[in-house]
């Protein structure tokens, strides 16, 4: 998964539909010219932007030495590598004064079709579900939620050339927003080493415009170190193998946090006093504070919340024009956002959550989950 700023990430899903945009105008321009049109279709591929380069030559040279990586293959691979605009406008942030909307967010998510497909997803897949709760303790609906958030259960997993996408990002990462060319340099590097591991020709490999690949949208670090053979077939395959998809995506909340059985929020009632509220809003979604200091600052939980033995986070949803949302995350709430760094995210999730459970069992989700389209207006 990529982790965009959480303004990023709150835009993310008008950025996937430039990104389908984008994807079909590529594939529009690359399907075979009518006779008579003016560009000939026998046309060569321009030439790579990144053959010949120092910098280049100089990353393969590195990445070559540091992961015992053949020097002449990393060379040839990234010189495969086309330069793609699309990536470099998908990767900018909104524009300033974007109003953040929870309401809004959640509703793109939490819709009949895509929980419908998750129950189906879930239904099919229920056996590799039940045994990743036992060996990671994350429920099979939180699993299911996030490979629905992400990519819709496998329909929109990105259409550019991971190469690509991670080139240009390493070597022509665009002006005007925080440069992250270090983090995308290793992320491709992560990526050369997977390929070479699987046997993967790289330029075959598809992808977001952010490089993140498969059902459950992992960076190529992310799968070197997180990924799992789920399925136990010697390989971890995120694009095809369902089964490494959930056991890949509920290894990596356990190594970020998640507790068995613990809920991931409470309801709150936040403090009247503006700078109460503003001390616990300091940490933003890290949790700090433990019941009792929410006590201390006027806000009230209910009686399983004030019971509850670990720190809380104080996390603030923006509805628009209307009055915030506000709950009381847990460390399961900030593992989720370890996925994706955003509090509207990790509640869409949880929301989304609930409503597959609903679905399947007639049974709600976790602590005050079912309470949370009804809190925002839903």
């Amino acid at each position: 998964m990529f982790r965009p700023s959480p303004a990023h990430a709150l835009f993310l899903p008008l950025l996937l539909s430039a990104l389908l945009a984008a994807t079909s105008a590529a594939e529009a321009a690359r399907a075979p010219k009518k006779p008579g049109h003016a560009a000939s279709s026998t046309a060569a591929p321009a030439p790579s932007r990144y053959r010949g380069r120092d910098d280049v030559k100089a990353f393969a040279t590195e990445v070559a030495e540091r992961r015992g990586l053949d020097s002449a293959w990393v060379l040839a691979t990234l010189e495969q590598a086309q330069w793609q605009a699309a990536v470099t406008r998908l990767i900018m942030p909104p524009p300033p004064g974007t109003a953040k909307n929870w309401a809004a967010y959640r509703d793109r998510f939490v819709e009949p079709s895509r929980v419908a497909a998750g129950a189906a997803f879930w239904q099919a897949h229920a056996a590799e579900l039940v045994r990743a709760e036992k060996a990671y303790g994350v429920p099979p609906e939180i699993v299911v939620a996030i490979i629905g958030v992400e990519t819709f259960y496998g329909r929109f997993v990105g259409g550019f050339r991971v190469l690509d996408a991670l080139a240009t990002l390493s070597f022509d990462f665009p002006t005007g927003r925080k440069d992250r060319t270090p983090f995308f340099r290793a992320e491709l590097e992560e990526f050369l080493v997977w390929c070479q591991r699987e046997g993967r020709a790289a330029a075959s490999v598809k992808g977001s415009f952010a490089g993140a690949i498969g059902l459950p949208q992992f960076m190529p670090g992310s799968i070197n170190r997180h990924a799992v053979d789920f399925d136990g077939d010697g390989h971890i395959d995120l694009q095809r193998s369902s089964a490494d998809a959930v056991g890949s995506v509920a290894h990596y909340l356990a190594e970020h946090g998640w507790q068995r059985g613990l809920p991931t929020h409470f309801e709150v009632k936040v403090p009247v006093d503006t700078a109460d509220r503003a001390a616990l809003l300091a940490p933003d979604i890290l949790p700090s504070f433990t019941a009792a200091q929410f006590a201390e600052r006027g806000a009230a939980l209910p009686a399983e919340g004030a019971a509850h033995p670990g720190v809380l986070a104080l996390v603030e949803l923006q509805n628009g024009d209307a009055a915030p949302s506000f709950y009381a995350g847990t460390q399961n709430f900030y593992a989720i956002t370890r996925y994706n760094w955003s509090s509207y995210y990790a509640m869409a999730v949880i929301t989304l959550a609930d409503a597959l459970k609903t679905a399947r069992t007639g049974k709600s989700g976790g602590s005050s989950n079912e309470k949370v389209r009804a809190q925002s207006g839903g």
